[in-house]
């Protein structure tokens, strides 16, 4: 990476939001669309997909932001954050600050175009997505936190096509939830040494030596509970097929994090999009092999 005086502002910004790190949006997209998908009985239209895929890019990017001014004094201290541009002062607090208020306003600015439900739910997910990086210095497992933020993309999907949030979408936020526990503890692990050193919380930390079994727990109920919750939308073979192919990765993910190595369990949590994305498969598969046998 160059110095950062020989740097550009976007080149910086684009830094700043991860723009080269696409697993933290994707792992928001995936579930957010399963929920647009199951909301919509189908096909949402490009409106609402345009909206929550920009949206969800949009708001991460925010969050990011967010976070690094909220982590900068922490970040120096951990080898995987020294050189992010906060840290380093490439960057000032006030212009990471701007950048993370227009960008959640371009995101605001797409859920206007929905309808009242939505714009109500996007203010208590923006409060909790700011909220979340100083969780990390009280509550023993901010993930869950970080969990909650990411979840909102569930409920506003549903508010945004049906008006409503059903007792579905809390079951596939609850569902969710475990996936984040899951894929969030993996990556906290790689930081634990500085984490303790520094005092940040964080699950790894609070599980300790049941680090690796909670993972797989949490996969585990994150699997069933979208399964169970989603039996009386009769998605079929395609649906049940991708359930078994993100079990499959779930153990795969067992097998790299089991030694606990920071390559080992980095690599994990890079590639957990892929499980979510196997699972939207799945749902989006479902409806258009419908489509496809009623026409």
């Amino acid at each position: 990476m160059p110095p950062a005086s020989s740097r550009s502002r976007l080149s910086l910004y684009l830094d700043l939001i991860r723009w080269d790190r696409p697993a933290g949006w994707l792992v928001c997209l995936w579930p957010t669309l399963g929920a647009l998908w199951i909301a919509a009985d189908g096909f949402p239209g490009w409106h609402l997909l345009a909206v929550f895929v920009l949206g969800t890019f949009l708001m991460r990017s925010a969050g990011c932001c967010v976070n690094d001014v909220a982590d900068r004094d922490f970040d120096k201290h951990v080898k995987r954050t020294a050189n992010r541009p906060i840290t380093t002062g490439a960057v000032s607090v006030k212009e990471a600050l701007v950048l993370a208020a227009v960008l959640a306003l371009m995101s605001f600015g797409l859920v206007l175009t929905t309808n009242t439900a939505a714009v109500g739910w996007s203010v208590p997910a923006l409060l909790v997505a700011i909220a979340y990086p100083f969780t990390k210095r009280f509550i023993a497992m901010p993930q869950a936190v970080l969990g909650i933020a990411f979840n909102f993309g569930i409920v506003i999907a549903f508010a945004a096509v049906q008006g409503a949030v059903p007792a579905v979408a809390w079951w596939l936020w609850l569902g969710n939830l475990c996936w984040v526990l899951a894929y969030d503890t993996e990556y906290a692990m790689v930081d634990r040494d500085d984490d303790l050193k520094i005092g940040i919380k964080t699950s790894a930390i609070t599980l300790g030596r049941f680090d690796v079994a909670g993972i797989v727990v949490f996969y585990l109920v994150f699997l069933s509970i979208w399964a169970l919750a989603l039996i009386p939308y009769a998605l079929g073979a395609t649906f049940y097929i991708a359930l078994a192919v993100a079990l499959a990765q779930a153990v795969w993910h067992f097998t790299l994090i089991r030694t606990r190595t920071r390559e080992g369990c980095f690599k994990a949590f890079r590639i957990n999009h892929w499980l979510g994305c196997t699972v939207f498969c799945g749902i989006a598969g479902s409806y258009l092999v419908r489509y496809v046998l009623s026409n």
